[in-house]
């Protein structure tokens, strides 16, 4: 699948340093050790609607960890999946009456489109699990042969009691576990199970819903194990950091580490990065409550994408946050003082504010430090001038390459 047209990154001088990440496994900051390639997947969407801020948020953080590590000279491996293929897709294109193929072209390409306008760099592999059913039926069929599965009405199930380290991520209890498997699309109360947590691997074919043929006949993948068969084709069996948004703690990275470490016998990353959720009237913002913000209709409304990136860099990425309607004015009008900034003849020495953006990043992306710095370079620019000819360009340039906001 193709992925979507790639920002220019202009190079600093010099490099940055190492960076500090929280790990959710340990619950603490460590140091990111990825070595020349840097591996990184981030779960990509179920493209049954437009991509809200609530994704958005989630790419952005992707996407200054890309920035960062290849601003520390590190050739980075980063791969995203789209869900093209799920119960969610299926039940809308029947709502609405389309073909799920279709709906979910069109929302891919909305997404595409986001992401492009909000200068995300792209993926080197994009990869919809339509393309990797086989890669998924021949991982399933691995977990089969160990043992650790069970066959239920022509349904494949990873068996809980066979998955090692189980718990290991979120180190949640068990009845934490069961209420968020069944808030978010498990089936802990279908009947033959030998467990209530256990998972659905291979679902076999269902009169009247899209099925592929496999090792373990004709059927469609489960959820979990789509992302764990894309990350191990793609960045091998361990890579240096796996995630998205908070809510993906459990069940799915749960899961999905625990079918790596049945096939390779270790742990499938060595960091777990979680973005808090974005809000709007004080609930998550989430299709199943349809209070989402369009990253594409704040687009259509005239938004500039550097004013709703702005808006977003303005909160940590493990923070939860709520969207209200003053984040555009504040956004705009920090963007517009940059820009009188960056359009001086001269202006302050810019290699401090170089290295303040540099370490605030390194220390767990702390976005809205780096805002207060260039903030406050800004502000003496303006107010007190500076003598510094080659300032403003290097100002704009930190701007653009770290933080991804081209002014």
């Amino acid at each position: 699948m193709r992925s979507w047209s790639a920002p220019d990154i202009v190079p600093l001088p010099g490099t940055g340093g190492p960076l500090r990440l929280h790990d959710t496994a340990t619950d603490r900051i460590k140091e990111t050790t990825p070595g020349p390639r840097a591996g990184m997947y981030a779960c990509g969407i179920t493209p049954y609607d437009a991509a809200h801020l609530g994704h958005a948020f989630t790419y952005l953080t992707f996407d200054l960890v890309n920035r960062v590590w290849r601003d520390a000279g590190r050739d980075v491996n980063y791969v995203q999946n789209t869900t093209d293929i799920d119960d969610p897709l299926l039940e809308r294109a029947h709502a609405i009456g389309v073909d799920w193929r279709d709906l979910a072209h069109r929302e891919i390409d909305v997404f595409r489109d986001d992401m492009a306008a909000l200068r995300i760099i792209p993926p080197a592999s994009y990869v919809g699990v339509v393309e990797s059913v086989d890669l998924i039926g021949d991982l399933a069929a691995r977990i089969r042969d160990t043992g650790a599965t069970y066959d239920l009405d022509g349904d494949l199930y990873f068996s809980v009691a066979e998955a090692q380290n189980f718990g290991e991520i979120g180190h949640l209890d068990r009845d934490a576990m069961l209420s968020l498997f069944r808030q978010r699309g498990g089936d802990p109360d279908r009947s033959g199970k030998k467990d209530p947590l256990d998972w659905l691997l291979w679902r076999a074919e269902r009169p009247g819903e899209p099925a592929w043929d496999s090792p373990l006949g004709r059927g469609r993948p489960g959820w979990h194990i789509e992302c764990s068969a894309i990350a191990l084709d793609r960045l091998g069996p361990r890579f240096a950091l796996n995630g998205g948004g908070n809510d993906l703690i459990f069940p799915h990275h749960e899961m999905g580490a625990a079918e790596t470490r049945c096939v390779t016998g270790g742990p499938n990353a060595d960091n777990h990065l979680h973005v808090g959720m974005v809000g709007l009237n004080g609930e998550k913002m989430s299709k199943s409550l349809g209070n989402l913000v369009f990253v594409s209709k704040l687009r259509e409304q005239g938004v500039e994408p550097a004013v709703i990136r702005l808006a977003m860099l303005s909160h940590h990425y493990r923070a939860a946050w709520e969207w209200t309607d003053d984040h555009l004015p504040v956004a705009c009008a920090r963007a517009e003082r940059w820009r009188a900034a960056f359009a001086l003849g001269t202006a302050p020495d810019a290699a401090p504010l170089l290295a303040a953006v540099r370490s605030t990043l390194a220390e767990d992306l702390d976005a809205p430090a780096a805002l207060a710095a260039v903030d406050a370079w800004a502000d003496t620019a303006l107010t007190e001038g500076g003598t510094d000819a080659d300032a403003p360009a290097l100002a704009r340039t930190v701007v653009d390459t770290l933080l991804g906001v081209a002014l």
